[in-house]
C-alpha cells in the first residue's frame, strides 16, 4: 500500500510498500491489509502502526483525524503527529499532549457556547422590548 500522513501545514510521512496498518478509532482498533475493501474511518488520538519490508514495524502517535483507503492508497489527515522509537514515550505523548489538549478545547468550546447562548437570549429580549 501507499501511505501518506498529512498535517495541516505539511506532509508528515510518505511511504510505499506498506504491508499492513493498525490504527485506533473511538470504537476500538482496526487493521488494514492491501486487499481490504475501500473504507474511511474517524481516528481517535492513539498509536498508529504501519509495517514495511525495509523498516519493519513503525509506531507513531497521531491526534484525531480521518483515514481514507482507496485502492492501494491510504491517506491519513490529522492535526498532529509524533514519531519515536520508544512505544512508552509515544503512549505518554498521546496521553499528555493530545488527550489533555482535547479536554482544554472542550472546555473552551463549552465557554464559547455559553457566551453565544447568553448573547442570543439578550438579543432576543432586546428585540421584544
Amino acid at each position: 500500500m501507499n501511505l501518506k500522513i498529512l498535517l495541516p501545514s505539511h506532509i508528515f510521512l510518505e511511504r510505499s510498500g506498506v504491508l499492513r496498518i493498525a490504527s485506533e478509532t473511538r470504537r476500538g482498533s482496526f487493521g488494514l491489509l492491501p486487499h481490504r475493501l475501500d473504507c474511511a474511518a474517524a481516528l481517535a488520538p492513539g498509536i498508529f502502526i504501519y509495517e514495511t519490508a525495509s523498516e519493519g514495524e513503525v509506531c507513531l502517535a497521531l491526534d484525531e483525524g480521518v483515514l481514507v483507503k482507496t485502492g492501494r492508497d491510504v491517506m491519513v489527515s490529522v492535526r498532529r503527529a509524533l514519531g519515536s522509537a520508544d512505544l512508552a514515550q509515544l503512549r505518554a505523548a498521546v496521553e499528555e499532549e493530545f488527550l489533555n489538549l482535547d479536554e482544554h478545547e472542550q472546555n473552551v468550546r463549552a465557554v464559547m457556547a455559553k457566551l453565544e447562548t447568553g448573547f442570543l437570549h439578550r438579543f432576543a429580549s432586546f428585540q421584544h422590548a
